[in-house]
Protein backbone atom coordinates (compact mmCIF):
# COMPACT_ATOMS: atom_id res chain seq x y z
CA UNK A 1 0.00 0.00 0.00
CA UNK A 2 2.94 2.35 0.66
CA UNK A 3 3.92 2.09 -3.01
CA UNK A 4 0.41 3.02 -4.14
CA UNK A 5 0.28 5.99 -1.78
CA UNK A 6 3.70 7.13 -2.97
CA UNK A 7 2.63 6.86 -6.64
CA UNK A 8 -0.54 8.86 -5.96
CA UNK A 9 1.47 11.64 -4.29
CA UNK A 10 3.87 11.61 -7.24
CA UNK A 11 0.92 12.21 -9.60
CA UNK A 12 0.09 15.34 -7.63
CA UNK A 13 3.67 16.58 -7.99
CA UNK A 14 3.70 15.94 -11.75
CA UNK A 15 0.24 17.13 -12.72
CA UNK A 16 0.58 20.84 -12.02
CA UNK A 17 -0.23 23.92 -14.07
CA UNK A 18 1.71 27.09 -14.77
CA UNK A 19 -1.65 28.91 -14.89
CA UNK A 20 -5.30 27.91 -14.86
CA UNK A 21 -8.38 29.79 -16.05
CA UNK A 22 -11.75 29.35 -17.75
CA UNK A 23 -10.14 28.44 -21.07
CA UNK A 24 -8.12 25.65 -19.47
CA UNK A 25 -11.27 24.35 -17.76
CA UNK A 26 -13.19 24.37 -21.04
CA UNK A 27 -10.44 22.56 -22.94
CA UNK A 28 -10.02 19.92 -20.22
CA UNK A 29 -13.77 19.48 -19.87
CA UNK A 30 -14.32 19.24 -23.62
CA UNK A 31 -11.57 16.61 -23.90
CA UNK A 32 -13.15 14.61 -21.09
CA UNK A 33 -16.60 14.78 -22.69
CA UNK A 34 -15.25 13.69 -26.09
CA UNK A 35 -13.22 10.86 -24.55
CA UNK A 36 -16.14 9.68 -22.40
CA UNK A 37 -18.56 9.75 -25.35
CA UNK A 38 -16.12 7.87 -27.58
CA UNK A 39 -15.74 5.19 -24.90
CA UNK A 40 -19.42 5.11 -23.83
CA UNK A 41 -18.62 6.22 -20.29
CA UNK A 42 -21.63 7.38 -18.25
CA UNK A 43 -19.91 10.16 -16.30
CA UNK A 44 -20.53 13.55 -14.83
CA UNK A 45 -17.59 15.96 -15.11
CA UNK A 46 -16.99 18.99 -12.91
CA UNK A 47 -14.15 21.54 -12.89
CA UNK A 48 -13.90 24.35 -10.35
CA UNK A 49 -11.60 27.12 -9.30
CA UNK A 50 -12.40 27.60 -5.62
CA UNK A 51 -16.19 27.85 -5.39
CA UNK A 52 -16.52 28.95 -9.02
CA UNK A 53 -17.81 26.12 -11.19
CA UNK A 54 -16.08 26.57 -14.55
CA UNK A 55 -17.29 23.41 -16.31
CA UNK A 56 -20.00 20.84 -15.69
CA UNK A 57 -21.39 18.15 -17.95
CA UNK A 58 -23.53 15.07 -17.37
CA UNK A 59 -23.50 12.38 -20.02
CA UNK A 60 -26.22 9.78 -20.71
CA UNK A 61 -26.47 7.20 -17.95
CA UNK A 62 -25.77 9.62 -15.10
CA UNK A 63 -28.15 11.01 -12.50
CA UNK A 64 -28.36 13.55 -9.71
CA UNK A 65 -26.55 10.97 -7.57
CA UNK A 66 -23.39 11.64 -9.58
CA UNK A 67 -23.69 15.35 -8.78
CA UNK A 68 -23.97 14.49 -5.08
CA UNK A 69 -20.88 12.23 -5.28
CA UNK A 70 -18.95 15.06 -6.92
CA UNK A 71 -19.95 17.49 -4.17
CA UNK A 72 -18.69 15.08 -1.52
CA UNK A 73 -15.44 14.34 -3.40
CA UNK A 74 -14.77 18.05 -4.02
CA UNK A 75 -15.38 18.84 -0.34
CA UNK A 76 -12.80 16.17 0.60
CA UNK A 77 -10.13 17.42 -1.82
CA UNK A 78 -10.61 20.99 -0.69
CA UNK A 79 -10.29 19.90 2.95
CA UNK A 80 -7.13 17.80 2.53
CA UNK A 81 -5.46 19.14 -0.64
CA UNK A 82 -4.96 15.62 -2.03
CA UNK A 83 -6.85 13.52 -4.54
CA UNK A 84 -9.93 11.80 -3.20
CA UNK A 85 -8.43 8.47 -4.27
CA UNK A 86 -5.28 9.15 -2.24
CA UNK A 87 -7.30 9.92 0.90
CA UNK A 88 -9.39 6.77 0.36
CA UNK A 89 -6.27 4.59 -0.04
CA UNK A 90 -4.68 6.26 3.00
CA UNK A 91 -7.71 5.43 5.13
CA UNK A 92 -7.74 1.87 3.77
CA UNK A 93 -4.06 1.47 4.71
CA UNK A 94 -4.94 2.47 8.28
CA UNK A 95 -8.04 0.28 8.38
CA UNK A 96 -10.16 3.28 9.34
CA UNK A 97 -13.16 5.16 8.03
CA UNK A 98 -13.08 8.90 7.51
CA UNK A 99 -15.29 9.26 10.56
CA UNK A 100 -12.90 7.24 12.73
CA UNK A 101 -9.73 8.96 11.51
CA UNK A 102 -10.87 12.57 11.04
CA UNK A 103 -14.31 12.78 12.71
CA UNK A 104 -15.84 13.74 9.36
CA UNK A 105 -19.17 12.29 8.18
CA UNK A 106 -18.92 10.22 5.00
CA UNK A 107 -22.30 11.58 3.92
CA UNK A 108 -20.46 14.92 3.42
CA UNK A 109 -16.91 13.79 2.52
CA UNK A 110 -16.34 10.98 0.00
CA UNK A 111 -12.90 9.35 0.19
CA UNK A 112 -13.45 7.66 -3.17
CA UNK A 113 -11.52 8.14 -6.40
CA UNK A 114 -12.47 10.70 -9.01
CA UNK A 115 -11.53 14.15 -7.73
CA UNK A 116 -8.08 15.66 -8.18
CA UNK A 117 -6.72 19.01 -7.00
CA UNK A 118 -5.91 21.62 -9.61
CA UNK A 119 -2.46 22.69 -8.47
CA UNK A 120 -0.50 25.72 -9.66
CA UNK A 121 3.28 25.32 -9.58
CA UNK A 122 4.82 27.28 -6.71
CA UNK A 123 1.35 28.21 -5.46
CA UNK A 124 -0.67 25.15 -4.42
CA UNK A 125 -4.21 23.96 -4.89
CA UNK A 126 -6.66 26.39 -6.43
CA UNK A 127 -9.47 24.13 -7.58
CA UNK A 128 -10.70 20.65 -8.44
CA UNK A 129 -11.43 18.44 -11.40
CA UNK A 130 -13.87 15.63 -10.69
CA UNK A 131 -15.52 12.70 -12.45
CA UNK A 132 -18.28 10.43 -11.16
CA UNK A 133 -19.99 7.46 -12.77
CA UNK A 134 -17.38 4.71 -13.02
CA UNK A 135 -15.82 2.51 -10.35
CA UNK A 136 -13.65 4.79 -8.20
CA UNK A 137 -10.28 3.65 -9.55
CA UNK A 138 -11.52 4.24 -13.12
CA UNK A 139 -12.87 7.68 -12.17
CA UNK A 140 -9.42 8.53 -10.82
CA UNK A 141 -7.60 7.13 -13.87
CA UNK A 142 -9.86 9.12 -16.21
CA UNK A 143 -9.07 12.39 -14.46
CA UNK A 144 -5.33 11.59 -14.43
CA UNK A 145 -5.43 10.65 -18.12
CA UNK A 146 -7.10 13.98 -18.95
CA UNK A 147 -4.52 15.93 -16.96
CA UNK A 148 -1.58 14.01 -18.46
CA UNK A 149 -2.97 14.56 -21.94
CA UNK A 150 -3.60 18.26 -21.35
CA UNK A 151 -0.19 18.86 -19.79
CA UNK A 152 1.51 16.84 -22.56
CA UNK A 153 2.78 14.24 -20.09
CA UNK A 154 1.33 11.22 -21.90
Amino acid sequence: MEKVLSELLEEEKQLQFERFNEDNAWELGAWLVAHARKNSMPVTIDIRCGDHQLFHASLPGTSVDNDRWIERKVRLVRRFGHSSYYIGRLLLSKGKTIEEEFLLPEREYAPHGGCFPIILKNTGGIGTIAVSGLPQEEDHRLVVLALRNYLNLV
